[in-house]
């Protein structure tokens, strides 16, 4: 049953978690912070962007608190917050993954019968 208080979970969901997911450039950000801590420059590397793409992307992971951001010298260093994250978005790709090969079956059985 949708409650009022699902509907306002659901809500804050959407506003702080989906949001920042919205963007695939985001998300790779988030699997090289899986791998190691990066600094601005090194994301932006990583994911094939530019620096101040990357930082734009990493202060919206950072301000809906997927990513911490810890100064070190001249340097921030940003950090996977959660590694729950990593695993919701792999099983993100694996339901992914599952329909495409689906409707790719469908797809096959329908121009079998033609």
């Amino acid at each position: 049953m949708v409650t009022p208080e699902l509907t306002q979970e659901i809500t804050k969901l959407h506003a702080e978690i989906c949001s920042a997911l919205a963007d695939p450039r985001r998300i790779l950000i988030l699997y090289a912070l899986a791998e190691k801590p990066l600094n601005v420059s090194e994301a932006a590397d990583e994911v094939g962007i530019s620096q101040p793409a990357a930082s734009r992307h990493l202060i919206i992971l950072r301000d809906r608190g997927m990513v911490t951001a810890q100064r070190e010298g001249q340097s921030v260093i940003y950090r996977l917050n959660d590694d729950r994250t990593i695993k919701a978005l792999d099983l993100l790709r694996s339901i992914l993954a599952d329909n495409l090969k689906n409707r790719g079956e469908l797809a096959n059985s329908v121009m079998q019968t033609r």
